[in-house]
């Protein structure tokens, strides 16, 4: 069964580029701006969006998606309430592939069986569960795979060619590597072990790698999309919202735009990645 995500990377592989994937915290810095950014993603150049599931102790994230966690749990932000949000994007977008991006912890709270069939109800497209080993596939994995959605796997710069298999099994979708050792927005990727390391993985799997954690800027994502099928931004933009916060700590008349400009320059440099190889 082909979702929105393999459509979507098919539609980028006929383009000859790399697709740009955003991420922001659900909630981020109330309901109504997130959704605002949210809707206004794609039409500044995102092509997949992950949309963060926010929690109180995010252990793979660097203080920047931290705080922004925190910012939507402080606004009243919920799995109902990201799940609703996840709904009224999809009246006005029917082709954006969406994934949910977070903890277990949540997903166990509102139950399993539950969530994997109202994330579907939404419009969801596929789930990255950080702290979910393959050991424990039974659990969240194969019963979301089997309703439907996509199962997306992190494999990280120790993920040597003993373990990826079992990384790379059950899941679809894409690969996400990350790009650093250690948590989100904390350092800046070395561009020639990416490049290597995206070779690897396509060796064990026909799935696209999509390379995040520390990509910040236009140019370093026009260099890691030489290589990878997508690339992933997230501490970069929720940074994006955090400056254009009022003194008070709530969104100003600027959040919104400030992201989706950062959005179109990303997406510049993302499109602009195989130019020189594969001309217009």
């Amino acid at each position: 069964m082909s979702t929105r995500i393999d459509q979507r990377f098919g539609d980028l592989r006929k383009e000859g580029r790399p697709g740009l994937v955003t991420f922001i915290s659900a909630g981020d810095p109330d309901y109504d701006t997130s959704l605002a950014i949210l809707r206004a993603m794609p039409g500044a150049g995102a092509d997949i969006i992950e949309l963060g599931m926010p929690f109180s102790d995010p252990m793979a994230e660097g203080p920047p998606i931290q705080r922004a966690s925190e910012r939507a749990l402080r606004g009243g932000q919920t799995m109902v309430k990201t799940l609703a949000m996840v709904r009224e994007f999809r009246k006005g977008d029917t082709t954006t592939p969406l994934v949910l991006m977070g903890y277990y912890n949540p997903i166990y709270i509102y139950g399993n069986e539950r969530f994997i069939a109202d994330a579907l109800a939404a419009g969801a497209d596929g789930l990255i569960v950080v702290d979910l080993p393959p050991e424990a596939d039974e659990e969240l994995c194969l019963p979301a795979i089997k309703a439907g959605l996509n199962f997306i796997r992190l494999a990280t710069p120790t993920t040597d060619d003993k373990r990826l298999p079992a990384v790379l099994a059950n899941i679809s979708g894409f690969v996400y590597y990350v790009s650093i050792t250690g948590i989100t927005g904390t350092a800046s990727p070395d561009t020639g072990r990416v490049a290597n390391a995206v070779k690897r993985i396509k060796g064990h799997t026909r799935l696209p790698v999509a390379v995040g954690f520390g990509v910040k800027t236009a140019e370093q994502a026009r260099t890691i999309g030489l290589d990878a099928d997508g690339v992933v931004v997230g501490s970069a933009l929720v940074n994006a919202i955090a400056a254009s916060l009022d003194p008070r700590g709530g969104a100003s008349s600027s959040t919104v735009s400030a992201v989706t400009e950062l959005t179109q320059e990303l997406a510049r440099g993302v499109r602009e990645a195989r130019r020189a190889v594969n001309p217009a």
